[in-house]
């Protein structure tokens, strides 16, 4: 008989989390979960990365897990500021900025929200932690890792908050430099007709998406509904990207089924589109996905927040509008059978951050602190400048007066939670493992 750690207290923690966050989601696909679940139990980051469901139930007790000592570097406007809501050490890549520029920034907003801005910095630095310790790496060594986020953050948060301009250089071909520039290099290798020879093919002088590969074939009701809600999603585009209607002229409609750690259980629709011309290499995929309930909002009380979005597809939109300077020119939102979509484009030129190469100490510093300053950035773009009502302030002002002279006392505190949490979430990976592997997950 196998013996377990899953039967404890922290076990039926996690399960009752799982019931709230997964519960629907699960109960409609089971098989999508099983997947989801197999990846996550692959690495403790991996479990980490799918579980910011329980990070944020953690937060609500503060002192229990390591959140509480953070405090003092939280007042009543940088508690409700916009957040990624997921941010960790792989939620960073590159796109194609709305003005033809490849940049390195954080990416993937699904988990987006308004929230106190240091949730964003402590769960990056305890996944700093799960990236250290998988790679070996000493605490005293993850301890410099972690200063050197927190020191990044803090000195481009001050730099920006002595800019009238209130901007900061991106990163790009030109300012980037090791793994950054990598990517970023890499995305410019891709090309459109590279993608689209992976997903489509051309048929009687026509290109139309390719059978099998994860593709589903609609029924025409179906169908017909999605093009409705695309024709509702072209209204929602900036007015500058909507100057060529003959662009969004749809050529095919596939369904796929959302398999990966944060979208299992979720419907979602890939729609060819025209593009800038008639010829083939410039048609454009986008994606049509059920938005979802972000894991911080269940701990957000205030009802200016809950009561300004309209769905889960528009929150996406709009705080990744709000966070990421020269978005993706295809971001849209729609509604489908009643629940809030997110619309975007399939990008040849999106490459992930890829940590499995890196391993010079000194060039994980080096990376750490560009994704610091990353963090500032973002955190700085999203506030009474942003064109949104919610943060009606300078988010980089009211961070820095709250920081403070106290630069040191600010990263030890995200040191001490990057070790403490780290050892929880691996403590917890081990947890899960057990409970998955011997069928005690409901619904599985």
């Amino acid at each position: 008989m196998s013996t377990t750690t899953g039967d404890g207290k922290r076990g039926k923690t996690i399960l009752e989390v799982f019931e709230g966050a997964f519960g629907e989601l699960l109960a409609r696909d089971p098989a999508a979960f099983r997947v989801k679940f197999r990846k996550m139990a692959g690495s403790a980051f991996a479990f980490y990365r799918g579980t910011a469901c329980l990070f944020y139930a953690d937060a609500q007790e503060g002192a229990t897990h390591g959140f509480a000592a953070g405090e003092r570097f939280l007042d009543e406007r940088t508690s409700r500021v916009w957040i990624h809501g997921d941010l960790h050490a792989e939620n960073f890549g590159t796109y194609m900025a709305s003005n033809g520029r490849l940049v390195f920034n954080v990416n993937d907003f699904d988990e987006a929200y308004v929230g106190p801005y240091l949730w964003d910095l402590q769960r990056f630095a305890a996944s700093v932690a799960l990236i250290g310790y998988s790679k070996a790496l000493a605490d005293e060594t993850i301890s410099d890792l972690v200063r050197a986020y927190a020191g990044a953050y803090r000195a481009r948060v001050r730099e920006l908050a002595g800019d009238d301009t209130g901007s900061a250089t991106p990163l790009t071909l030109d300012t980037a430099q090791g793994p950054l520039l990598d990517a970023l290099r890499h995305a410019r290798s891709q090309t459109r007709f590279g993608l689209l020879d992976t997903m489509t093919d051309v048929r009687d002088w026509e290109r139309r998406f390719s059978s099998g590969g994860g593709a589903i074939e609609l029924d025409p009701a179906t169908r017909a509904k999605v093009l409705d809600a695309f024709e509702a999603y072209v209204a929602t585009l900036p007015e500058d990207s909507r100057n060529k209607p003959e662009s969004y002229r749809v050529k095919d409609v596939v369904g796929r089924r959302g398999i990966g750690i944060g979208s299992a259980g979720l419907p979602s629709y890939n729609l060819l589109l025209e593009g800038n011309t008639d010829a083939l290499e410039n048609d454009v995929v986008i994606y049509m996905k059920q938005g979802q309930t972000p894991a911080v909002s269940h701990h957000i009380t205030d009802p200016a927040v809950r009561g300004y979005f309209r769905h889960e597809g528009h929150r996406t939109v709009i705080s990744q509008r709000a966070l990421q300077a020269h978005s993706d020119p295809w971001l849209g939102w729609t509604e489908l059978d009643g629940a809030g979509q997110l619309v975007a484009e399939v990008s040849p030129y999106a490459v992930d951050l890829d940590w499995s190469d890196i391993d010079d100490q000194d060039e994980i510093r080096a990376v750490v602190r560009d994704l610091g300053r990353a963090t500032a950035t973002m955190h700085a773009a999203a506030d009474d400048e942003s064109g949104h009502s919610l943060v009606p302030f300078s988010t980089e002002d009211a961070i820095d007066q709250v920081i403070g002279a106290d630069g040191e006392g600010f990263a030890e505190v995200l040191v001490d939670f990057a070790h403490s949490y780290g050892a929880r979430a691996r403590a917890d990976h081990q947890t899960f493992v057990d409970l998955f592997r011997n069928g005690r997950i409901p619904g599985l």
